[in-house]
């Protein structure tokens, strides 16, 4: 997967096409990510020990890895993410502006 945690991602297709947003999780066995703000949905929940109220409760869905695209912020731009070796390291790279993504 060329997308990780806490990577910053564009919305290429559905409803939020166009936003940004950060990665919170990845789900490679599924191939979907979770983005901060992105596809919230509302949970009906009983009350619980961690809710215990119960209520509606707002989290953010799953969303397919297609429908995302790396968003570089250096460069102000969404870009494909390829490889590249760098110092004997594999290090993933911003195909448009070329800037290293790993540190």
């Amino acid at each position: 997967m060329k997308i990780k945690k806490g990577d910053t991602v564009k919305i290429i297709a559905g409803n939020s096409k166009g936003k940004t947003g950060k990665v919170l999780q990845v789900l490679p066995k599924e191939n979907k990510v979770v983005v901060e703000g992105i596809a919230v949905v509302s949970r009906h929940t009983k009350p619980s020990n961690a809710h215990p109220d119960g209520g509606i409760i707002k989290k953010e869905a799953a969303i397919d890895l297609s429908n995302v695209q790396y968003f570089d912020t250096k460069g102000n731009v969404s870009t494909k993410v390829g490889h590249k070796f760098v110092d004997g390291k594999k290090v993933r790279v911003a195909k448009k502006t070329g800037n290293v993504l790993d540190k």
